[in-house]
């Protein structure tokens, strides 16, 4: 790993991992129904302070996708493996949580597949898609937006439980009660 690889615009850049992961999510978001369009991206309720610390974490990951996009992969070393293993997990729970999100019912919380272990296991495993993405160019700095971007977004999750408490009242605290906000104790 470097502080800040050398940037280059090629086909053996991250850009490969970034057109598979959006192809798969924009496959799976279309499939859905409106009304679950509709909750996957509500927003309702959120103070204008969620909204700027979200808005500021999705410029880091702006800058990060563009940066992977410019970043030469580091094939044939043992970060690219441990990345492409990151991104593969991260890839393949990130469908899977999607695929649960469509499925469950829009009347209840939703408790099923990876939400058992997770109460936010889409972006638990996005942000994994982009651990792995990062390891396989190999650049701490892409590291450090990577954590910038997930400390802002940690009040867009804020917003959303807040949200959730008021639509589904008990349900909801039972259910926070029982799964950890990220994954296992976190």
């Amino acid at each position: 790993m470097e502080f800040f690889p050398q940037l280059e615009f090629g086909l053996l850049n991250g850009l490969v991992f970034i057109i598979i992961f959006g192809l798969i999510e924009l496959i799976i978001i279309i499939t859905c129904p409106k009304d679950v369009k509709l909750r996957l991206f509500d927003r309702k309720n959120w103070t204008k302070t969620q909204i700027i610390l979200t808005g500021i974490g999705k410029v880091f990951s702006i800058i990060n996708l563009i940066l992977i996009v410019l970043m030469p992969l580091k094939i044939g070393t043992v970060e690219f493996l441990i990345g492409l293993i990151f991104f593969l997990i991260g890839l393949t729970g990130f469908a899977i949580a999607l695929f649960n999100f469509k499925n469950a019912p829009l009347n209840q919380p939703i408790t099923s597949g990876l939400y058992k272990i997770s109460r936010n296991p889409q972006m638990v495993m996005m942000y994994l898609i982009f651990f792995g993405m990062i390891l396989m160019i190999g650049s701490w700095f892409n590291l450090i937006l990577l954590v910038a971007s997930i400390s802002c977004v940690h009040f867009s999750i804020l917003a959303e439980e807040k949200r959730l408490t008021d639509q589904y009242k008990e349900q909801y605290l039972e259910y926070k009660k029982k799964v950890s906000r990220y994954f296992l104790f976190f």
